[in-house]
């Protein structure tokens, strides 16, 4: 795990997918723990997929008083995935990707994003949306990927830090809770397997 300067991240700008008000990320941290999940883009079949998933935690995290928040690197395709109602948490677009930068969550070149989509991790996770009827599209950034920051209250530590290697990567709904020393009912999905007509989605 990379170190990550909350002070210097705490910084940067994200802007509300529900209210369009800027805040810094961390505001979103000041008065709770949050789970921060960075999208590679909204209209990502496989990340609609891991946003419905991470949302199974959303009542365990609630009741436990943490937030829980979805980023997304462009406003290209908020709103479907808002309509769509993938994840239950709140939705921020980090407009200059600074965040994505700071945590190192990298951008694939043209050359490297078709071997990445083509992967077994990718391949498993789109069958998995498939599976559950979630569709993606080709619109936006297609070579950034995310990840996820899970932060304690005020911003005293990060309690886990992950970086998606291939587009398919995800954080297992356990470790999440076990990162907050929650506990949680909730059950994983079949992850969807990803194509090359589905990874680059």
């Amino acid at each position: 795990m990379a170190n990550v300067d909350l002070v210097q991240l705490g910084k940067n700008v994200l802007k509300s997918g529900e209210t369009g008000e800027s805040v810094e990320l961390q505001s979103l941290w000041q008065d709770q723990p949050v789970v921060l999940f960075f999208l590679r883009r909204f209209g990502c079949q496989v990340c609609r997929w891991m946003a419905t998933e991470i949302s199974k935690l959303e009542p365990d995290l609630g009741a436990s008083g943490v937030a829980l928040v979805g980023v997304g690197p462009e406003e290209f395709g908020l709103k479907e995935f808002m309509e769509g109602g993938f994840f239950k948490g709140s939705i921020y677009v980090d407009e200059q990707k600074k965040s994505y930068k700071d945590l190192g969550f990298k951008r694939y070149t043209a050359l490297s994003v078709v071997p990445a989509a083509l992967g077994k991790k990718v391949r498993d996770a789109a069958s998995k949306a498939n599976a559950e009827g979630i569709k993606g599209n080709f619109s936006g950034d297609l070579l950034q990927s995310g990840g996820m920051l899970i932060v304690s209250k005020g911003g005293e530590k990060v309690l886990l830090h992950f970086i998606q290697d291939s587009p398919g990567d995800h954080v297992p709904l356990e470790d999440i809770s076990k990162a907050l020393d929650i506990s949680s009912k909730a059950k994983a999905g079949q992850m969807p397997v990803c194509n090359d007509s589905v990874c680059t989605r």
